[in-house]
């Protein structure tokens, strides 16, 4: 097969915007509001300038782990941010996220160009969305005509992503949303003999299922390909995976596509995300891929 490797940008954005980075921190702007949050991919020195001035929410990181918000002015509990005709729904939790990673943009337009061309040549798709999240990627596949099936652990979450479909006007859109230990899932849908077209994936380096089933990337996410590979259509779309844990290169990840695709015709491209800065131009890392697409498809 062949590898490509690149950096791919979400530089769609209208209501999200990384307005600056520095001293390991960044500044954000998510709909009316800006917040600062670390990370730890920001290792280059702070510019002090009149927007780090202006925040309405800044996350303090604690020496002992975990950390807390302040906030400049009473903001609503959560709020909406608009990517073309998606609305998410926004919250700053207690482990400093959103409820939205938005340098995903990328592989939601990706994703959804390949379910649209499907469809126009008359197939359905279904596609499986394990660590599901808050199903940004879910609701992006629905709207692009897919049926998808959603599962995270987390039933906070699972039920953030319904929100996210009913705000998008998909509250009755083919979704399954699932809160289950993805491993145990995928097991499952196997001796059902259940079949998806496409799969997508972000596995953490560490997590727990619902049921306390302890998750470790080196450990379980092989186990967890080869039975994808067993739920695949015969003639599968797509496989995406995401990840964001320190030690995994890009390459890895093509990798395991290309043993785990073996016989399938089809490209692997790998790279990172990256977000793009608004004051000085820099791109911030975000976080790795690793695509097959099926061969016929561009």
């Amino acid at each position: 097969m062949n590898l490509q490797s690149h950096i791919l940008l979400a530089d769609r954005w209208k209501d999200y915007e990384l307005l600056d980075t520095g001293d390991g921190m960044k500044l954000e702007r998510w709909g009316d509001f800006t917040l600062v949050r670390p990370d730890p991919q920001v290792l280059w020195p702070h510019r002090s300038g009149p927007q780090w001035k202006g925040w309405d929410g800044f996350y303090h990181r604690s020496e002992t782990g975990g950390g807390r918000w302040e906030f400049r002015r009473p903001l609503p509990e959560s709020w909406m941010v608009r990517y073309g005709d998606l609305t998410f729904r926004i919250r700053p939790t207690d482990f400093k996220h959103t409820g939205l990673f938005p340098e995903q943009a990328a592989n939601w337009d990706w994703c959804s160009e390949r379910i649209r061309a499907a469809r126009a040549a008359g197939r359905e798709v279904h596609v499986l969305n394990l660590f599901g999240y808050t199903g940004a990627a879910s609701v992006a596949c629905a709207a692009a005509g897919a049926t998808v099936c959603h599962v995270d652990a987390s039933k906070g979450v699972v039920q953030w992503c319904r929100d996210n479909a009913a705000l998008s006007g998909l509250a009755e859109a083919p979704i399954r949303y699932i809160a289950d230990d993805c491993l145990k899932f995928v097991a499952r849908e196997a001796r059902r003999e259940r079949r998806y077209d496409a799969i997508i994936m972000d596995p953490p380096s560490y997590g727990r299922g619902s049921g306390g089933e302890v998750w470790k990337l080196e450990q379980h996410l092989w186990k967890l390909l080869a039975e994808c590979r067993v739920i695949l259509s015969e003639q599968p779309l797509f496989f995406l995976m995401n990840g964001y844990a320190s030690s995994i290169s890009p390459v890895v990840l093509g990798n395991l596509l290309g043993e785990l695709m073996a016989d399938n015709t089809g490209t692997i491209s790998v790279g990172e995300l990256g977000i793009p800065e608004t004051r000085h131009h820099r791109i911030l890392p975000c976080g790795i891929y690793g695509r097959w697409e099926a061969g016929g498809i561009k």
